[in-house]
């Protein structure tokens, strides 16, 4: 079969460009041919015998970036401009789908949140109006809605409102929906009676992840640090729900100058810097500067080795951590998590919402959990025992990477795969 992926940007560290990747793989090893479909190839170059450039799709566009400008975020602008721009663009992506279907011959269409969250209108409307016009069978991967995201996606203008009503999520016939977690399955079927699959967040069991090894062996060096340290690490990006400010109390609390903690991420995705800031000034205010390292500089997805650069991947940042802090207030899911369990390395995490205890802490995972960000002296205590125990740590460890697998690995993905297939097929012939 063809199968045609349609996504905003891919190739990053975002949940949704990495889970793609896993899709991807999987399907391949499914004997399936899988063709791809953005707005940007990021980090990394694009393959142009299955890989197709559509610029008017990043969310970077000037075309979009207006778009969600006025669309959210100024009430003066003119809604007829405002709309006549949207069916304009929207019309320029959707020429271009309907051109890539037909050149790849595509049978199946995966669409990767972009029917999901309206973080790119213009695309969005394409891809509901190429599903409706072709009738092929579409799987919706839906990562996040935008009745999660608080106001963020409610506009001061009723057309756009409404708009995103009826568009978002994709509710074609000839369509079935892929969730993340229970509470979107639960969701999607209280508000628009749509049923879905969950299919979880996963990781490849059967490959080496965050093993030490002669590229990482040097990795404290090149931050800066001993490798006698203890190190923490925060392997996400620089974004409010991370809770990033509660691993950096959780150093000042711990008051060892050997522990440090190392956050891999960028603030690309923090609006106007202002999480990071708040961060710094905490940082300063707790005299931590010595402790805590912002080093998205030295990490890239995969690693890197040109010339004189070296960027890490996140398999080495996992190899060199005593223990890995994920102190998120929501997720959709939690990559993070998942690859901290397939490393091998202990978690300390909040309860986020919706997901952590019903989809995850449910199965037995060993973890030190707080609620609400809220570090007890009894949570610290236990943090600290692990930190300082490696055989707890290990075992603990060991632990979670046997419930892991049994959950969260490749052989579970190509299940419900299959079964997204079979209803997506059988949904466009009904």
């Amino acid at each position: 079969m063809n199968i045609g992926i349609i996504i905003g940007r891919i190739g990053g560290v975002d949940g949704v460009a990495l889970e793609t990747e896993k899709w991807i793989d999987v399907l391949r090893a499914m004997g399936h041919k899988v063709y791809t479909l953005s707005g940007q190839f990021q980090e990394r170059p694009m393959d142009p015998d299955t890989e197709t450039l559509v610029p008017e799709m990043s969310f970077f566009s000037p075309e979009s970036f207006w778009s969600q400008k006025k669309a959210f975020f100024y009430p003066e602008t003119n809604q007829e401009e405002l709309v006549e721009h949207l069916n304009l663009y929207s019309k320029v992506i959707y020429k271009k789908i309907m051109h890539w279907l037909k050149d790849r011959n595509i049978d199946l269409i995966i669409s990767e949140n972009a029917s999901a969250l309206p973080s790119h209108l213009e695309m969005g409307m394409a891809i509901n109006k190429a599903v409706h016009k072709t009738g092929i069978p579409t799987i919706t991967h839906d990562h996040d809605f935008a009745w999660e995201r608080g106001d963020r996606y409610l506009s001061p203008h009723k057309e756009i409102n409404d708009f995103v009503a009826e568009v978002f999520p994709l509710r074609a016939p000839n369509s079935v929906h892929a969730v993340i977690n229970t509470h979107a399955a639960n969701t999607l079927k209280e508000r628009f009676d749509r049923e879905a699959i969950n299919v979880p967040n996963v990781m490849n069991f059967d490959e080496p992840f965050g093993l030490p090894n002669q590229r990482n062996a040097r990795l404290a060096e090149h931050m800066g640090f001993s490798k006698t340290d203890l190190f923490l690490f925060q392997i996400t990006r620089i974004v409010r729900r991370k809770g990033i400010e509660s691993a950096i109390r959780l150093v000042h609390e711990l008051n060892d100058k050997k522990i440090k903690l190392i956050i891999t991420g960028n603030y690309a995705d923090d609006a106007g810097s202002a999480y990071y800031n708040e961060l710094v000034n905490q940082i300063h205010e707790l005299k931590l500067g010595e402790q805590v390292s912002f080093a998205y500089h030295l990490f890239h997805n995969k690693g890197l080795s040109n010339g004189a650069e070296v960027r890490f991947s996140l398999s080495d940042a996992y190899a060199k951590a005593t223990a890995c802090t994920y102190f998120s207030t929501y997720e959709g899911f939690g990559n993070a998590f998942v690859e901290a369990v397939l490393a091998k390395r202990p978690i300390f995490v909040n309860n986020y919402e919706p997901v952590y205890m019903p989809d995850i802490g449910s199965k037995g995972f060993k973890t030190v959990m707080i609620e609400n960000g809220d570090l007890t002296p009894e949570a610290i205590g236990a943090m600290a025992e692990v930190i300082y125990n490696p055989a707890l740590a290990s075992e603990i460890a060991e632990h979670n990477y046997q419930l892991g697998k049994k959950y969260f690995s490749y052989d579970t993905l190509r299940e419900k795969l299959e079964q997204l297939i079979a209803a997506a097929s059988s949904a466009a012939g009904a």
